[in-house]
C-alpha cells in the first residue's frame, strides 16, 4: 500500500508541471490522510516537501546535463570530421573539407591582450649650475689630465698630455755656454763646445697609466716621459748638430684628494721617482735622480702645483754634478691659467741653499682650428742639463704641439 502511494506520488509530480507542483501535491495529501495511517501520513508529507525542494533543481539540472550531452556529441563529430578530413589525399579538396567542418563553429573569443608594460623612469638628471661641486668636477683640469674621477677615466695603457709639447724654430739665449764646467773630477771640458745665440727647441712629453684604481676607485700609477733638445740647425759650418738632449722618465703614483681649502681645492697628491740625463759621455755627462711629493690644486680655470723634492744621493764616482740642487733649486711651483682658448704657464724653482734658482713663462694661443703658437721665456739657472750652472735668459717663439691643458 505505501510502495504504491509513492509510485503515485512520483507519476504524479513526473507530470506536473513546476509551476503547477505545490497544488498536486496538495490534493494528494488530502487523499492520503482519509486513507493512510497518521503515521504513514506524517511520513509521506515529509517525502512530499522534501520533493518540493529538489524538484526544480533536478529539473535544471537535467536540462543542463543535456546541454552538456548535446556539446559533448557535437565536439565528438566535428572530432570525427576533422578525422574524416585528414585522409583526403588531395590539398585543395582536404582544406575545402577543414573549412566545412568550422563553418558551424563560433568564432573563438579574441585573448586579452597583455597590459603593456609600464614604460621605464627616465633616470634623473643632475643639473650642472654654474658654480656647484658637479659642475666643478665636470670642468676639472686635474680630473681630466689625471682620470681622477669616473667619467674621466680611459683606462690603462693609452698615451696622454702631461708636459707641454712645443718646437720653437725661433730660439734666441743671451748666453752661449761653449765651456760646459762641473765639480765633478774630469767632468770639465778642455776645448770650445759647438754653441750659438739661436737655435731650435723643442719638447715632446706624454703619460700612461699603467695601473688603475689601485686602491678600490682611487689610486692610479703612472709612467711619464720627457725629452726636451737644443738643435743647432743654423749652424751648417758645423753640420747643425744637436748640442743638448735632456731625458726624463718618471713613475708616478697618483692619488685623488678632493679636500676643500678656503678658496681652492686640493685635487691631486703625486708621490714620483724621476731620473733626467743628457745621456752623453764624460765631460759632458749630467744626471740625477730624485724622488718628490707634488700637491695638485685647481679653482675654476687656475691650477697649482707644489712639487717639493729630495736628491738620491750617488756615489762620488758616479756623480757628474755634487752642486747641481744648489742651481736647480729643492722643489719647484707650477701655475697654469686658461681664458678660452689662451694657456698661460708660470713656472718656478728656487734653492735654499745656493740662492739660485729660475723663471719659465709661456703662453699657447689660438692660430687656426687645432693649431696653436707657443711664446717661452726663461730666465735663470738650468734651462738644460748642461747649463744647470749657467745664468741665461732666452725667449723662443713656435708652435705648440699638443693641448696639455
Amino acid at each position: 500500500m505505501i510502495i504504491n502511494s509513492q509510485i503515485f506520488l512520483i507519476r504524479s509530480i513526473s507530470r506536473t508541471a513546476p509551476g503547477e507542483s505545490i497544488s498536486s501535491f496538495s490534493q494528494f495529501r488530502s487523499g492520503l490522510q482519509t486513507s493512510l495511517a497518521p503515521q504513514l501520513a506524517l511520513k509521506l508529507l515529509g517525502i512530499q516537501l522534501v520533493l518540493i525542494c529538489v524538484w526544480p533543481l533536478l529539473a535544471n539540472g537535467a536540462d543542463y546535463q543535456t546541454g552538456a550531452d548535446y556539446q559533448t556529441g557535437a565536439d565528438y563529430q566535428t572530432g570525427a570530421d576533422y578525422q574524416k578530413c585528414t585522409t583526403i589525399l588531395s590539398d585543395v579538396e582536404r582544406l575545402a573539407c577543414y573549412d566545412q567542418v568550422t563553418a558551424h563553429l563560433p568564432p573563438p573569443s579574441p585573448a586579452l591582450a597583455p597590459a603593456p608594460a609600464p614604460a621605464p623612469a627616465p633616470p634623473v638628471q643632475v643639473a650642472s649650475q654654474p658654480g656647484s661641486r658637479v659642475a666643478a668636477l665636470n670642468d676639472s683640469f686635474l680630473g681630466r689630465s689625471w682620470e681622477l674621477d669616473e667619467q674621466s677615466k680611459k683606462g690603462t695603457f693609452l698615451f696622454r698630455e702631461y708636459r707641454p709639447a712645443y718646437i720653437l724654430p725661433l730660439h734666441y739665449s743671451s748666453s752661449i755656454n761653449q765651456s760646459p764646467t762641473s765639480p765633478a773630477p774630469d767632468h770639465s771640458v778642455l776645448s770650445p763646445e759647438p754653441s750659438a745665440h739661436t737655435a731650435v727647441k723643442y719638447q715632446l712629453s706624454f703619460k700612461t697609466k699603467l695601473w688603475e684604481d689601485i686602491f678600490e676607485d682611487n689610486g692610479n700609477l703612472w709612467f711619464a716621459y720627457t725629452q726636451q733638445s737644443h738643435w743647432l740647425l743654423y749652424n751648417r759650418d758645423i753640420s747643425s748638430p744637436f748640442r743638448e738632449t735632456n731625458y726624463e722618465p718618471e713613475v708616478i703614483f697618483s692619488l685623488r684628494t678632493d679636500v676643500d681649502l678656503p678658496g681652492i681645492r686640493w685635487r691631486l697628491f703625486n708621490f714620483g721617482l724621476v731620473h733626467q740625463s743628457n745621456g752623453r759621455g764624460l765631460p759632458l755627462s749630467r744626471g740625477w735622480n730624485r724622488i718628490y711629493s707634488q700637491f695638485g690644486l685647481e679653482r675654476d680655470h687656475f691650477a697649482l702645483f707644489l712639487r717639493p723634492w729630495l736628491r738620491l744621493p750617488d756615489s762620488k764616482e758616479r756623480d757628474d754634478n755634487p752642486d747641481i740642487t744648489r742651481y736647480m733649486g729643492d722643489g719647484d711651483l707650477l701655475m697654469n691659467y686658461r681664458s678660452g682658448e689662451n694657456i698661460y704657464s708660470l713656472l718656478t724653482r728656487y734653492s735654499f741653499a745656493g740662492g739660485h734658482g729660475a723663471v719659465q713663462f709661456s703662453w699657447a694661443f689660438p692660430i687656426a682650428q687645432n693649431l696653436k703658437g707657443y711664446v717661452e721665456i726663461f730666465s735663470g739657472y738650468g734651462e738644460s742639463l748642461i747649463d744647470y750652472n749657467i745664468n741665461q735668459t732666452s725667449i723662443g717663439l713656435g708652435l705648440s704641439l699638443m693641448d696639455w691643458w
